[in-house]
């Protein structure tokens, strides 16, 4: 079993690249047209779930892809040792729940059910729903980070 205070630092290494990677995706590297597109559904007028789908998909993949690069990269320049198995599994964890909550009906609907909704719609698009959506990214990302870090 290793030394608890280098599992803390593969944490605190996982997390940090994790998040600016996930930043990068979100803000960079996603195009105008993802961003846009990926949470349409059928039941809003002028929208298409499919459009939605691919978008998010394709938003999704650049976004893990992101992630897997300053995972791997940022590792090895520091020279820490993340398993590859590990490092693979919290990128599947990240990348499903991202596309979960970016089609965006799921956030608002746990928003709606835990008294957030009006929170939800605060200030438009860029208010109380983004608010949510990055608190719950952050949360994932915390738990891949354990996984990332782990030795099993």
């Amino acid at each position: 079993m290793a030394d608890p205070s280098t599992r803390a630092i593969r944490f605190a290494t996982a997390y940090a690249l994790m998040r600016m990677a996930a930043d990068l995706g979100d803000h960079w590297i996603q195009s105008d047209h993802q961003a846009v597109t990926k949470g349409e559904h059928d039941e809003n007028e002028g929208q298409s779930s499919r459009a939605g789908r691919i978008a998010c998909t394709a938003h999704v993949a650049t976004y893990t892809a992101t992630q897997a690069v300053a995972l791997f990269a940022g590792s090895r320049a520091i020279g820490l040792r993340l398993k590859p198995s590990r490092v693979a599994d919290a990128l599947a964890l990240s990348a499903a729940t991202h596309w979960w909550a970016d089609r965006r009906i799921h956030l608002k609907a746990i928003a709606d059910a835990t008294g957030k909704g009006n929170f939800y719609t605060l200030g438009g698009p860029m208010g109380g729903s983004y608010a949510l959506d990055q608190a719950f990214h952050h949360t994932v990302e915390t738990v891949a980070a354990v996984i990332a870090a782990s030795e099993r």
